[in-house]
C-alpha cells in the first residue's frame, strides 16, 4: 500500500471518531483555498486604480462583486448540497474556482475584472457552506469545535496568503501574471481534496424541494440562525471595509506603501491562525454568547488604534481588531453546528448569505464613506457596526454554555 493510500485509510478509521492530523490539515487547507482569492484584490487595489482608471467607490465594488455572489448562492448551493452530497460539490467548487481566477488576468477595465470576480464568487459557497454541513454532519462535541476552528484558521490563512502573495506577485511579475499562478495554485488544491478528505458517512439526501422549503422557513424564524446571520454581517462589514479602506490609507502620505509593502501588513492575519484554534478553549468554558461579546470589544478596540498616526500603532490595531473579528467568527459558525440539527447546509447558507451581504455593504458604504471623509470617517462607521454586533450578542443569543463544550 502507498503512503497516500495508509494516510487515506489512517483517516476513514478515525474521522468519525477522533480528527487525524491528515483530516485537520485537509480541512484548514479547504478554508485556505476557499478565501484565498476573495480578497487577494485588496493588496493591489492602489494599483489597479491607476492601471485601470478606477475610483474608490469602484475599487471598494470590484472587492464586494465577489462577496456579492457570495451573498446571493450560499443559500442555493446549500439547499443543492442538502439534495446532492458533499465531497463532490467541494471538488467541483474548487475546480470552477479556478477558471475565473484565471480570467482576471485578461481583463482590460474595471468593468470586466468586476465581472470575473462575480462568477469567483458563484463558486465559493460550494465550499465554505458545505464544508461547514460536512463538519457537522459527522462530528459531534469536542471533535466538532476542533475541526471547525481547524476550518476557521485555515480561511484566516487563505485571507492572508491571497493578499500576500498577489502583492508580491505584482512587484515580481505583474498582478495579471499573478493570477495565473494562483488559479494553478487553486488547482492543487482541488487534487489534493479529491485524495485526502474521505467521503460523508452520515449525509442523508434530501432532494424534496418542498420539504426544502419548508426547512427554510423554520431556518427564518429560529432564533439560533436569525442572531448568527445578524452577526456574521456586522462581522464581514467590519473586517472587509477596514481591509479594503486601509490599503488607500497607507498608500498615500505620510506612509506611501508599495504594493508589497501593503501585502507584508496583512501578516497581522496570522495572529488569527494562531488565536482561533485557541478560541475553542474560551468557547468550552464561556460559551459562545460571552466569547463573542468580549469579542467584539476587543475588535473595537483594534479599530480605534488605527486612528494613530505611526505605522506600528497601525499595524498593530490591525492585529487587534482582526483577532476579535476571527474569534467572533469561529464562535458563531460553531453557535450553527451545534444548535442547528436538521437542514444544516441550509442554515449554513443562510448564515453565509448574510454574513457576505454584511460584506457588500461594508465595501459599498465604507467606499462612500471614505471617499467623502478618508479614514477616520471610515473608522466611526467600523465602530457603529460593531456596536450593533455586541447588542445582538448581548440581547439576541441564546446562551448554550454546555451545549457548546
Amino acid at each position: 500500500m502507498t503512503k497516500t493510500g495508509a494516510a487515506i485509510n489512517a483517516v476513514q478509521q478515525t474521522v468519525f471518531e477522533s480528527p487525524s492530523w491528515v483530516l485537520k490539515l485537509t480541512i484548514c487547507l479547504i478554508g485556505m483555498f476557499a478565501f484565498l482569492q476573495v480578497y487577494s484584490i485588496q493588496a493591489i487595489l492602489p494599483v489597479l486604480m491607476m492601471d485601470l482608471s478606477a475610483s474608490e467607490v469602484q475599487a471598494g465594488m470590484v472587492v464586494g462583486a465577489t462577496v456579492m455572489a457570495i451573498a446571493i448562492m450560499s443559500p442555493f448551493l446549500g439547499m443543492l448540497s442538502d439534495a446532492v452530497g458533499r465531497k463532490s460539490f467541494i471538488v467541483g467548487a474548487l475546480l470552477f474556482l479556478a477558471i475565473p481566477t484565471a480570467l482576471i488576468a485578461q481583463s482590460p477595465t474595471i468593468g470586466w475584472m468586476g465581472m470575473w470576480r462575480f462568477m469567483q464568487g458563484l463558486s465559493v459557497p460550494g465550499i465554505t457552506v458545505v464544508t461547514i454541513a460536512y463538519i457537522g454532519e459527522e462530528f459531534e462535541g469536542r471533535a466538532l469545535t476542533e475541526l471547525m476552528s481547524f476550518y476557521v484558521s485555515g480561511s484566516v490563512l487563505g485571507g492572508f496568503m491571497g493578499r500576500f502573495l498577489l502583492g508580491h506577485l505584482h512587484e515580481l511579475i505583474g498582478w495579471r501574471y499573478g493570477y495565473y499562478v494562483m488559479a494553478a495554485m487553486t488547482l492543487i488544491g482541488a487534487l489534493w481534496v479529491v485524495k485526502m478528505l474521505p467521503s460523508s458517512r452520515h449525509f442523508e439526501a434530501n432532494p424534496n424541494v418542498r420539504s426544502a422549503i419548508q426547512t427554510l422557513g423554520e431556518h427564518l424564524t429560529n432564533r439560533y440562525v436569525v442572531t448568527a446571520c445578524l452577526l456574521g454581517a456586522c462581522v464581514l462589514f467590519s473586517l472587509v471595509g477596514c481591509f479594503t479602506f486601509i490599503n488607500l490609507h497607507l498608500a498615500k502620505v505620510p506612509y506611501e506603501l508599495s504594493t508589497g509593502a501593503l501585502a507584508n501588513i496583512f501578516a497581522v492575519y496570522l495572529i488569527g491562525v494562531v488565536i482561533t484554534p485557541l478560541s475553542t478553549k474560551l468557547l468550552r468554558r464561556f460559551g459562545s454568547a460571552r466569547t463573542i461579546r468580549v469579542a467584539v470589544c476587543v475588535s473595537m478596540i483594534g479599530v480605534l488604534l488605527t486612528l494613530v498616526t505611526p505605522l506600528w500603532g497601525i499595524v498593530i490595531g490591525l492585529a487587534v481588531m482582526s483577532s476579535g473579528v476571527f474569534i467572533t467568527q469561529s464562535a458563531t459558525i460553531s453557535y450553527i453546528a451545534v444548535n442547528v440539527k436538521t437542514g444544516r447546509s441550509l442554515a449554513s447558507g443562510l448564515y453565509y448569505m448574510s454574513y457576505y451581504a454584511g460584506g457588500t455593504l461594508g465595501a459599498w458604504l465604507c467606499g462612500l464613506v471614505y471617499a467623502r471623509g478618508q479614514w477616520s470617517l471610515t473608522v466611526w462607521l467600523l465602530l457603529f457596526v460593531q456596536i450593533l454586533a455586541l447588542l445582538v450578542a448581548s440581547f439576541g443569543m441564546i446562551k448554550t454554555k454546555s451545549r457548546a463544550a
